[in-house]
């Protein structure tokens, strides 16, 4: 079944790293669609808008007509971060394994572990990585407004990561 391919911005964590990707949209398929494992390739974020090692991303779904939101697995090795940033429509993130660090603008930061869930509401500022010690993956579900779903912002000072 043919399907028509779409440009989206990834965050990552979502991406996350704010490049645009071509991805297909099941958006003119009447069933279920299936996007096989592998068959998109991961991204690198760029170091314009993270620190340490890149993170990876992997994209997992666009958004499209009918769910207007992003899905990527975005992997931090440790001491990685992002930028601040902020999600027009809100970002979603699930710790899938390893352990991370959140911080929100002007609040503590926060230790995330498997299974955790943070919610970045819209515009507010944050960052998301990696402890020192230890990579992280998350699981980031990313609403998108006009096929933007991030906002970045300078990086995370040093400072900043290893406050406690």
């Amino acid at each position: 079944m043919k399907m028509l391919p779409l440009k989206i911005a990834l965050c990552a964590t979502l991406l996350q790293a704010g490049a645009v990707i071509a991805a297909e949209s099941p958006a003119s398929a009447s069933g279920q669609q299936i996007t096989r494992a592998g068959t998109q390739p991961s991204i690198t974020g760029p170091a314009k808008y993270f620190s340490g090692q890149p993170a990876r991303i992997d994209p997992l779904w666009p958004a499209n007509k009918d769910i207007n939101a992003s899905g990527a697995l975005v992997t931090f090795e440790p001491g990685a971060r992002s930028a601040w940033h902020t999600h027009p429509k809100g970002q979603f993130l699930t710790v899938t394994a390893g352990a991370g660090l959140t911080q929100e603008w002007g609040k503590p930061v926060q230790v995330v572990h498997p299974g955790d869930v943070v919610w970045c509401p819209p515009g507010v500022k944050h960052w998301h990585g990696a402890t020192a010690t230890t990579a992280v993956t998350f699981l980031t579900v990313s609403g998108t407004v006009d096929e933007k779903n991030v906002e970045w912002m300078e990086k995370v000072t040093d400072e900043q990561y290893n406050a406690k």
